[in-house]
């Protein structure tokens, strides 16, 4: 059935190039919707283009009142499981890529005071080059797709093309790279979204949301890009890639204790529950998470509800995960189905508020949990069975949400420390490409291809700002060094 249409004018919408944009409202499902015409889509995207000139967003200078990154790192500590903070510094001090990776919130409050299109989709909100990667699909295929939506949200798409393209950069310069092919990176990144994004505007809805990028799909053209001895090394991270599930972490992470597998400790990244508390506190806490599963498994769709309760809790032990989510909470728990040789691990990890609330507004969903794995959902061509959401009550007492997906499932990224130029290339067209799907999925994608048009333009302009951003992000590195070097911020190096 089709809604009540609406006058041309209003239908077209209009773009602000406001510096804070408001969060599109999740809609009722009973609400009207609207559905433009393509004319009416690209008209739009051309409208944005006239109020906020593509060639503004090589536009970066920091604000008058911009906050201390060091202020910002010290706010987010405040949520974080304090034994755990300085781990999370030491990892992001290792390198101004490492800190670009744990700096997210640091560049949400920058990317608010930069001019938008006006038109919004579902954000990663996190979109550096680590956190894209290969895991396993449901049919068991390896596939290629953003793989972290921690700070997922509805909102304007230049910030994670932003933050991707700076990503670039930055790790470029890390490895040495001329300026030359830092700019010829950047330029693959965006030209990629770009290009990606206009073919989405050809494609019909089903083929957009069907549209997937299956590894062994592409090694012909990663060949044909990287050379013999790039592939080579890529079917060897691919085959690796295949082992590496439940039962690959079972035999790495657990041993036996009385005849029963439980999770091995290896302090501070593995800590088990009876190690953080008392005999008595612990099992009661093991009590309280048994309950947790239960509440997790209607989050599921029924089929694999059904599938998850083949599978008894076994143990669950705290885990240091990544590098900006270092000090967030977060679990690794073993269940056990058919007998003690048939694990299933999965990853509860904590879900506060996204860094990109403040300046979008609060999530439309009462769970962080399900911001998530909504999220999650609508960004991903394909997502883990076991992805899901739970609220419960912590070992301190307070309420907090988490979500639920397995721990290891084929999952592989790339390295940076030996990719060579020809890769990194490659690797940055893939990125792009992945980005603009999963923005197709949710926004107009018409009318942002119609706003980017089919020229260089934007892509020189966003290059222009990476390599501002990089030096941004290089001054930021270096007050917090001169932080910890003056005490003020304790790090753990070398975990």
């Amino acid at each position: 059935m089709s809604a009540t249409k609406k006058t041309p004018a209003t239908r077209a919408g209009s773009t602000t190039g406001a510096r804070v944009v408001a969060q599109t409202p999740r809609r009722s499902s009973t609400a009207a919707i609207v559905h433009l015409t393509k004319e009416e889509h690209v008209a739009r995207g051309r409208s944005a283009r006239a109020q906020v000139p593509r060639r503004s967003h090589a536009d970066w200078s920091p604000a008058q009142d911009r906050r201390s990154p060091v202020d910002i790192l010290e706010e987010q500590a405040t949520t974080r499981v304090p034994e755990l903070v300085p781990i999370r510094y030491g990892r992001m001090l290792v390198s101004p890529f490492a800190f670009y990776r744990g700096g997210a919130a640091i560049m949400a409050a920058d990317l608010a005071t930069t001019r938008v299109s006006g038109l919004n989709v579902q954000l990663c909100g996190d979109a550096h080059l680590s956190n894209f990667g290969g895991f396993a699909s449901p049919e068991r295929r390896l596939v290629f797709d953003i793989n972290d939506f921690d700070e997922t949200l509805p909102g304007p798409w230049e910030w994670d093309v932003k933050r991707l393209a700076a990503s670039f950069e930055i790790a470029a310069r890390e490895r040495e790279s001329t300026e030359a092919q830092r700019r010829a990176a950047v330029i693959a990144v965006v030209q990629s979204y770009r290009e990606a994004m206009t073919r989405s505007a050809s494609m019909r809805d089903l083929d957009v949301w069907y549209a997937h990028a299956d590894v062994e799909s592409l090694l012909p053209q990663i060949r044909n890009a990287v050379g013999t001895r790039g592939s080579k090394t890529l079917e060897r991270n691919v085959a690796k890639a295949r082992t590496k599930d439940s039962m690959k972490a079972f035999q790495k992470l657990t041993h036996l204790v009385d005849g029963r597998p439980k999770i091995c400790s290896d302090p501070p990244l593995i800590v088990p529950i009876e190690e953080l508390l008392p005999e008595r506190e612990a099992a009661d806490l093991e009590r309280q998470l048994r309950g947790m599963v239960r509440r997790y498994r209607s989050s599921l769709q029924n089929d694999r509800r059904v599938l998850l309760e083949r599978f008894e809790y076994a143990d669950i032990a705290r885990k240091v995960v990544g590098v900006g989510s270092v000090g967030a909470r977060a679990w690794i728990m073993l269940l056990l189905g058919r007998d003690d040789e048939d694990p299933l691990f999965l990853q509860v990890k904590e879900a506060q508020a996204s860094v990109l609330e403040p300046f979008i507004g609060a999530s439309a969903f009462k769970s962080h949990g399900q911001r998530v794995v909504e999220g999650q959902r609508l960004m991903q061509a394909a997502s883990d069975i076991f992805l899901g959401w739970v609220h419960v009550k912590g070992i301190d007492g307070l309420e907090r949400d988490f979500y639920v997906r397995q721990l290891w499932d084929w999952k592989t990224s790339v390295n940076l420390e030996v990719i060579a130029h020809k890769g990194m290339l490659a690797y940055a067209r893939l990125c792009g490409w992945t980005l603009a799907r999963s923005h197709a999925r949710s926004g107009d994608r018409i009318a942002i291809a119609s706003y980017l048009g089919s020229g260089t333009v934007f892509d020189e302009a966003i290059a222009a700002f990476a390599g501002a951003y990089a030096d941004q992000n290089l001054a930021d590195y270096g007050a917090f060094k001169a932080a910890v070097d003056s005490g003020r911020l304790k790090a753990e190096t070398g975990l």
